[in-house]
């Protein structure tokens, strides 16, 4: 038996089970879109895949106008992009600074920022909701976007540092000898140069803020406020009720599949970002 067949024999456990989960992923996928478009009875009858009555595009209908799904969609989408492009303004010019710049106290910072990714929500929520209702911000839009913008600065903070520090100092250097000052050179050079680290943060961002429950849950007081998470939880005690099952599935389907489109479109995108982040050059 060769090398490379030893090789390929010692990967084939992790093979595998990756094979079982994309086949047990593709599966829970196609019943739930299959169960979208089937009525409730065929649903309670295990007959979703048939399609016995046809196509039901109904119950997306139903599902986005009858059951608040718009709101929760359109909520989300506020939370997500602003929290999205908030975070990397913030972080980009924090991260760019960290790392090139050499000064007293960079260790400790870079420090602070990795230990405050390791610290879960559930310690800092009763504190935060305190402070927020003292400031008369608790339940609005405004409050649960400054919450989403600061929970993703530590990640996308060290996500960054390492982008910046690959970079070449000619780029800086070149600048200064043509009279550049440094903050022009950081918004005209060198954030245009991690542009791939920029894209990948900003969607790691974006997915996480919209598929995020507890905070929303939490500080939005109103279902007006709720973003897609708590918000179907809500859809799925009135099905209790209605027992609109195939609505239920429509809008689990209209609500997965943002971030699901984003990560197969840009998944190449995705990928190069993170091994760009890991190259020295």
């Amino acid at each position: 038996m060769g090398l490379e067949a030893k090789k390929q024999l010692r990967l084939l456990p992790g093979h595998i089970i990756l094979i079982i989960w994309v086949a047990f992923t593709f599966i829970m996928l196609a019943w739930i879109t299959a169960a979208s478009l089937s009525t409730s009875p065929e649903i309670m009858r295990g007959e979703a895949l048939r399609f016995a009555t046809g196509l039901h595009f109904e119950n997306y209908v139903r599902a986005w106008s009858s059951n608040n799904i718009s709101l929760f969609f359109f909520n989300s989408l506020l939370y997500a992009t602003c929290g999205m492009v908030g975070s990397v303004l913030i972080s980009a010019p924090a991260a760019y600074v960290l790392a090139r710049y050499v000064f007293k106290g960079n260790s400790f910072i870079r420090s602070g920022f990795v230990a405050a990714m390791s610290v879960p929500q559930i310690m800092i929520v009763l504190p935060l909701f305190s402070l927020t209702t003292q400031a008369g911000l608790s339940g609005s839009k405004v409050m649960l976007i400054l919450l989403y913008i600061g929970m993703q600065i530590p990640y996308t903070t060290t996500f960054l540092i390492t982008f910046f520090a690959n970079l070449s100092r000619v780029y800086e250097e070149a600048a200064a000898i043509d009279g550049c000052p440094p903050m022009r050179t950081f918004w005209t050079i060198m954030f245009p140069l991690v542009q791939p680290g920029i894209i990948t943060v900003g969607i790691f961002n974006f997915m996480g803020i919209w598929n995020e429950y507890f905070l929303s849950l939490i500080f939005a007081s109103s279902e007006k406020n709720m973003s897609v998470g708590p918000g179907l939880k809500s859809v799925l005690v009135a099905m209790q009720y209605t027992g609109d099952w195939g609505g239920l599935f429509a809008a689990v389907v209209i609500v997965f599949l943002p971030t699901l489109l984003l990560f197969v479109l840009l998944s190449k995108t995705i990928i190069g970002g993170i091994t760009t982040g890991g190259i020295k050059g």
